[in-house]
């Protein structure tokens, strides 16, 4: 498991090795600077203390009295080419050497020379390159190994410092914890730092949603639970009229009854199962989206539903306009236009007239069902998508009543959340003929 602490001291020691590795070159750059200034001044006093005093020709294989420092190499010739003097036999300089500083390469190492013309004769000074570069190294070990020293000392201090820097951390961590699956209270933002409260902030948020979540979760299943609850027993009721029937009339009554039962049980189940499909939070991969064309997926529905409109003698229309293809989940925009046109079929007396049209308006596809029903009061109208409500009739209250005694409450609902899924807009209004119930869903165009 991948560790904060750790991975801060690993990086912060990093960056102090490096920034000790870096004063280290610039300590020995600086002090090897230094020092070749030192001693090259030191090498020009040397030329100037020699003095313009006569000297005899070196005999072969002679050498200085010692005085001079075994570091150092002098020699002097006359303006001949005679070489005068020698310290160091061993190591000859070239004759012909270039007056001034000059970096000189020979099979004993690399040297500094300094050449200069005093008088009638030609002093050369070199010292070995070597020297210097000991100096400067003797120089940043000076002040670089104090640093290694206190680097474990730094070590624990930054240890120390994380820790207590990642202790409101530990401490979010152990209070959610603690926690058991209820409570869903948010935690406390004071006294935490300023880098923590974004993250205890959003966990708030999390907690305040997943209650909003549960909460729904909890009045659904209560209501499916009530809702159920009516039809099965209604179920039970006709199964044991049947039973109990001591005419074969009666006993085709009852077996009717219950037949219709069963058909509404089974549509509220059926219902409560897309519902349950379209709330937030299932998978986006189980919704896999493609370009629709509304007209004929409007068209497919249509013919489904016409045995239902046929037996209510309900006359089923449908107008298109232009090029009606939207982006979305195929099957869930067949339960919203399901789920209107049915619902208008059913809420629509006999004889009556259910009209659908789905036309292209620039860069919106609207869905219209319209129908010449009871309708939807105008002051329920903001309600109706809510779960298992059933609005009044806008026209006769006792057409309503009949209907919601069909209907489970649940399909607008379905609609509204298949909607929103595809970012579309839902008005309620007017039906056909001045009355009924009209709903407009417009749909964003796809790109085609």
């Amino acid at each position: 498991m991948r560790s904060i602490r750790r991975q801060l001291l690993v990086w912060l020691l990093a960056g102090l090795l490096l920034g000790v590795a870096v004063a280290a070159v610039g300590t020995y750059l600086r002090a090897r600077q230094e020092a070749n200034a030192l001693f090259d001044h030191q090498l020009q006093e040397m030329v100037a203390s020699l003095t313009d005093a006569p000297f005899a020709a070196a005999p072969a294989g002679a050498s200085g009295n010692g005085a001079a420092d075994d570091a150092l190499v002098v020699q002097i010739w006359d303006r001949n080419g005679m070489q005068l003097y020698l310290s160091q036999p061993q190591r000859v300089l070239p004759q012909h050497a270039q007056l001034g500083f000059t970096n000189l390469r020979t099979e004993s190492g690399e040297w500094r020379v300094f050449s200069a013309l005093t008088g009638s004769q030609v002093v050369q000074v070199a010292q070995p390159m070597r020297a210097r570069r000991e100096l400067a190294a003797s120089m940043a070990l000076r002040t670089i190994v104090p640093l290694l020293a206190v680097l474990p000392a730094l070590g624990l201090l930054i240890w120390f410092i994380i820790a207590r820097g990642l202790e409101p951390l530990e401490r979010v961590a152990a209070a959610v914890g603690r926690r058991s699956p209820t409570q869903l209270e948010p935690l406390a933002e004071r006294g935490l730092p300023g880098e923590v409260q974004p993250l205890v902030r959003a966990l708030n948020g999390l907690l305040e949603r997943l209650g909003k979540a549960l909460t729904v979760q909890r009045t659904f299943i209560a209501d499916a639970a009530h809702e159920l609850r009516t039809p099965l027993t209604a179920v039970h009721l006709q199964a044991q009229l049947a039973e109990r029937a001591a005419t074969d009339a009666e006993r085709r009554k009852a077996l009717a009854d219950l037949k219709s039962g069963l058909e509404r049980a089974t549509r509220l189940s059926e219902q409560l199962l897309t519902l349950a499909r379209t709330e937030p939070g299932v998978d986006a991969a189980e919704r896999p989206e493609a370009l629709v064309d509304l007209t004929a997926l409007a068209r497919e529905v249509i013919a489904e539903l016409a045995p239902l409109a046929a037996e209510k003698a309900v006359d089923l229309g449908l107008s298109e306009g232009g090029k009606a293809v939207v982006r979305g989940d195929a099957e869930a925009l067949r339960t919203l236009l399901s789920n209107l046109i049915d619902n208008a079929v059913r809420y629509t007396p006999s004889n009556g007239r259910v009209d659908i049209s789905v036309q292209a308006e620039g860069d919106r596809v609207a869905l219209a069902v319209r129908d010449n029903g009871p309708g939807i009061a105008p002051a329920e109208r903001a309600r109706v998508f809510d779960r298992f409500y059933r609005g009044q009739s806008a026209s006769t209250p006792q057409a309503a009543q009949r209907a919601s005694t069909r209907g489970s409450g649940l399909g607008l609902a379905i609609v509204k959340r298949i909607a929103d899924r595809h970012g579309a807009e839902i008005t309620l209004g007017e039906g056909l003929d001045g009355r009924g119930l009209g709903v407009t869903v417009r749909f964003p165009a796809a790109a085609t």
